[in-house]
């Protein structure tokens, strides 16, 4: 389980109050998410693992994605046996399940899946010309993670003539705009941790574009599947990138959806191919995708591992020790095992999680820091790996220049993504 996980399944347990009043500070955009984990948990929360985590667990956390996944994949086969045959459909809808991405956030607790789902099956109900459906599947999709919205402007190419259209588009904008309105003030502690899309997002950008319009030129389908296609594969990720060259809220994840449009065009493209060449280049992708989709089930494939990290500090902590986060927003690594956290003293924690309306809580000043720090034999302290920046605030360096000063470095312990290192005063270490 990583850090966003460790979030979800943070928020997710909070009293239905306190979820209210953290969603009024922080992390609207994934509020009805958190609600609907909320029920889940409620229903299945009686296991434990040895990580410390309590309830379903990683199952509980997961499956809502693993739901959603195989939700969207058969309305992406439903969209294509409606516009390209069965054939097509079944092809469009295998394609789309086994793609690397779909399966990473097929088993990862978060909303991308539930909104790919929402945005697939919008689209389906859009064909049909079923607009409140429509219009109430697809602003479920943007509550749910309210990039959603940039489904609008990909179906748009195919269906604004139609008046329908024209209403649901206006009704999901407009029940759209509460979540908008809380969400933009929150927009910078939301996402200011990410910079201007980089030169590897715009070349994945351009291979997914090049890919699309090959497909899209060489599909024997008919023109209203590469209306509809073409647009969802482009689209959302290509107006979110333009959009973050001035407001730095591009990550690939938030447009999942527009994957569907690239397994329609592969599906109507391979679902009337003659020959074998189509098939040998299927096949020749299968290396490749079945070692990346091995990858995705390990703990390589995420930044971190906040079980490891936590069983790593079980081993090494000793009960009233005391427990250090640089930077503070790590303090998510054991937020989630509240066994392991509650057994150490938070010693720079003024206010926590739930009492702040925050998701890491709220630090001492910096001095009280130091002096906390300073009564205290024993420091755990859980730090990013070497080499990353570390944090300028006056809080963070005297965290810093307190352990150099005043405490021996005993050990160091790496885990994905992060370091366990534990601190005593002068010759206190064994």
């Amino acid at each position: 389980m990583w850090r966003d996980e460790s979030v979800t399944w943070q928020a997710a347990h909070r009293p239905l109050g306190g979820l209210w009043e953290l969603l009024g500070q922080v992390d609207a955009v994934h509020g009805l998410y958190y609600l609907l984990l909320h029920g889940v948990f409620a229903v299945w929360d009686t296991a434990g693992l040895p990580g410390g985590l309590p309830g379903g667990g990683l199952w509980a956390l997961r499956l809502p994605s693993v739901a959603a996944t195989a939700l969207a994949a058969a309305g992406v086969a439903a969209v294509g046996h409606r516009l390209a045959g069965e054939r097509a459909g079944l092809i469009a809808g295998l394609a789309y399940a086994v793609a690397p991405p779909v399966q990473m956030y097929a088993q990862e607790g978060r909303s991308y899946a539930l909104v790919a789902a929402a945005v697939v099956w919008a689209t389906y109900l859009m064909l049909r010309e079923r607009w409140v459906a429509y219009a109430g599947v697809l602003l479920l999709g943007c509550w749910l993670h309210e990039f959603a919205v940039l489904a609008l402007p990909a179906h748009g190419f195919a269906a604004w003539r139609s008046r329908g259209w024209r209403w649901s588009a206006g009704a999901v904008a407009a029940g759209l705009l509460p979540l908008a309105l809380v969400s933009a003030r929150q927009a910078q502690q939301q996402l200011g941790w990410l910079g201007r899309p980089g030169w590897q997002d715009w070349a994945a950008y351009g291979l997914a574009a090049v890919a699309a319009l090959l497909l899209a030129r060489g599909a024997s389908a008919p023109r209203e599947l590469v209306r509809i296609a073409l647009p969802l594969a482009l689209l959302p990720p290509g107006l979110l990138l333009a959009v973050s060259l001035v407001h730095p809220w591009y990550v690939d994840r938030y447009v999942l959806y527009a994957l569907a449009g690239l397994a329609l065009l592969a599906g109507a493209r391979l679902g009337a191919a003659r020959g074998p060449l189509p098939w040998l280049l299927v096949a020749a992708l299968l290396v490749p995708f079945g070692w990346w989709s091995a990858w995705l089930r390990t703990p390589e494939s995420r930044k971190d591992d906040v079980l490891a990290v936590a069983a790593a500090v079980r081993e090494r902590a000793r009960p009233g020790d005391a427990v250090l986060f640089l930077p503070s927003r790590r303090r998510e690594w054991l937020l989630s095992s509240p066994r392991v956290y509650g057994s150490l003293r938070d010693v720079a924690l003024e206010r926590s999680p739930a009492a702040s309306r925050s998701l890491q809580g709220t630090e001492r000043p910096a001095p009280e820091i130091r002096a906390a720090l300073l009564e205290a034999d024993r420091v755990v302290a859980l730090l990013d790996p070497a080499g990353q920046p570390v944090d300028g605030y006056p809080g963070e360096a005297v965290k810093r220049q307190t352990l150099v000063s005043s405490f021996d470095l005993c050990s160091v312990t790496e885990v994905r993504g992060a370091r366990v290192a534990v601190f005593a005063r002068p010759d206190g270490c064994p």
